[in-house]
């Protein structure tokens, strides 16, 4: 909690961290790593979408 200014702001980005972080966050030791590729493309493409976020190269 170094950076964060109050209790109440460090829980408001944990909250919103874990649900970011569980969409990228895959068991990689558990996949084969065509599956993985694909889930991670996947996972990036539906953030791109939820946070409307334009490829810009």
């Amino acid at each position: 909690m170094r950076n964060f200014k109050s209790q109440g702001h460090a829980q408001r980005f944990i909250i919103c961290h874990g649900v970011v972080n569980n969409l990228f966050r895959f068991g990689r030791h558990l996949l084969q790593a065509k599956h993985y590729r694909t889930l991670r493309e996947r996972s990036f493409s539906e953030w791109m979408q939820v946070s409307h976020v334009q490829n810009l190269t």
